[in-house]
């Protein structure tokens, strides 16, 4: 809705207000006749007048409390609920998670390796998927990333990693034929103090769980050789872990020893 001068402001929001003051009135009435019951043993009921409760059948009940009307509204057993509707300028919940998504499977696209949104691991069942899922024919690779902005159970969430590649080994059987495409598989992390916490309270447990080297996997997902070869560097064998900006603009290599290498931007 664009912004509205004072003078049409108030006479929208005059007109909205006697258009729910009649549906809500009616709505009353309605339900009180369903219970025969009468104006005046309703308004008994919630200890008002009856012509409070008149007032607020006829579409009039624009100068009474909203107590009257939730009163009135409990006595037919038909609670009242106010609120506003959505904000249109509201992110979505998962907005965050979009974001790295969207990260992904642009530098993807700019490296010429087209990507996929929630890309199934198991064709029979849709609701297995992997946060991004890119393809890249040339190399006969399929890449599984998953994005995550927290974590709150890692145990979870490096046991359904595993399983996704598992799921994926089969499906880069299904779409390679005779010559199945290799998985590789990454997570991205958002660099918030709580992931680095955890991760520098857990570093055994990391390093082994991602024996991929991250600046490789920053150079492959980025499309950066790093080099003056300008060819775009397969992605290692291995599972690796590579940070990505709050903001989720840009790659980092992961450190063992915490420190962060040159930012790579999306």
């Amino acid at each position: 809705m664009t912004k509205l001068k004072r003078a049409e402001l108030v006479g929208q929001a005059h007109r909205i207000n006697l258009e729910q003051l009649a549906r809500l009135g009616g709505d009353l009435r309605s339900a009180r006749l369903r219970r025969r019951l009468t104006q005046t043993q309703l308004g008994l009921m919630a200890g008002l007048a009856r012509s409070t409760v008149s007032d607020l059948e006829r579409g009039r009940g624009g100068s009474h409390t909203l107590d009257a009307w939730q009163r009135l509204a409990l006595a037919v057993d038909r609670p009242m609920r106010i609120e506003l509707r959505r904000d249109a300028r509201e992110e979505p919940a998962d907005a965050g998670h979009l974001a790295l998504q969207e990260l992904i499977l642009r530098l993807g696209r700019r490296s010429g390796v087209p990507g996929g949104f929630e890309l199934p691991t198991r064709p029979s069942d849709p609701s297995r998927s992997s946060d991004v899922g890119l393809r890249d024919d040339r190399r006969r690779i399929l890449i599984l990333i998953e994005c995550w902005n927290t974590f709150s159970d890692l145990g979870a969430a490096i046991r359904s990693t595993n399983r996704k590649l598992a799921e994926a080994a089969e499906l880069a059987i299904a779409i390679g034929g005779e010559r199945p495409f290799r998985v590789a598989g990454c997570w991205v992390v958002r660099d918030l103090e709580r992931n680095r916490r955890l991760v520098a309270t857990y570093p055994e447990l990391f390093a082994s769980r991602f024996p991929g080297s991250s600046a490789r996997w920053v150079r492959a997902l980025t499309g950066d050789s790093g080099d003056a070869s300008g060819s775009r560097p397969e992605p290692p064998a291995q599972l690796g872990l590579v940070w990505c900006d709050a903001r989720a603009t840009r790659l980092f290599a992961w450190r063992r020893n915490g420190h962060l290498v040159s930012p790579i931007p999306a």
